[in-house]
């Protein structure tokens, strides 16, 4: 599962990072949850039913995080072959990621919204970290939506289109990653992002109506 992080000061930082680990870290873990529900056990089996960060995080993708605002978890381990419905089951696994993450955002959205309206005085440093929470949980469900793979969006949107068009499907799951890469790397190094403009419109829907923001 791969995110990008925009960090702007090193403070902002040290706020996110608690955020994005454990938002991560719920991520992939539901991800197996599910699995293990659906008659699954790889992920159970491999450690991965925890939310120790230890062992879901990959160690190039984190060190990729903090130095260049882009990175990775390591992605759960599935079996298909253990679904009475594979292709039904493995986009009950794949949207259960990114509905984990609404899920936390919408939890942290309401949270927000009651202290507003209570006029609750909450130090700037919580409030700027639950911001930060229900932003990065909204922003990993939208990217992980995107139907390209190795993203969650693939497994749930390329199995319609199998239906359809297998052999555009297959080559979607072929050719994803490096389509992926190419626009990650357009925003990494020009300033226009394309992923940016596909996902911020969502976002700040996501973040209005959860949080009023």
């Amino acid at each position: 599962m791969l995110f990008r992080l925009y960090p702007d000061h090193l403070d902002v930082l040290i706020i996110l990072l608690p955020s994005l680990v454990f938002s991560l870290c719920f991520h992939e873990f539901s991800h197996g949850y599910i699995a293990y529900r659906l008659g699954d056990q790889t992920a159970a089996r491999n450690g991965r039913l925890t939310l120790n960060p230890i062992a879901h995080l990959d160690p190039i993708g984190s060190l990729m995080i903090l130095f260049v605002g882009f990175g990775w978890a390591k992605p759960v381990p599935v079996n298909p072959f253990n679904f009475l419905n594979p292709r039904v089951d493995m986009m009950k696994v794949a949207f259960a990621g990114p509905a984990s993450n609404i899920i936390l955002a919408l939890v942290s959205g309401l949270i927000m919204r009651l202290i507003n309206f209570l006029g609750v005085i909450q130090s700037e440093i919580f409030y700027l970290s639950l911001y930060y929470f229900i932003f990065i949980n909204i922003a990993l469900a939208v990217f992980n939506m995107i139907p390209i793979a190795p993203l969650d969006g693939s497994q749930i949107f390329g199995n319609m289109l199998a239906k359809k068009n297998p052999e555009l499907a297959s080559k979607m799951q072929i050719y994803g990653p490096n389509i992926l890469m190419g626009l990650i790397l357009i925003g990494i190094f020009t300033p226009f992002s394309i992923l940016g403009t596909i996902m911020m419109p969502f976002i700040k829907f996501f973040l209005f109506l959860f949080a009023g923001i």
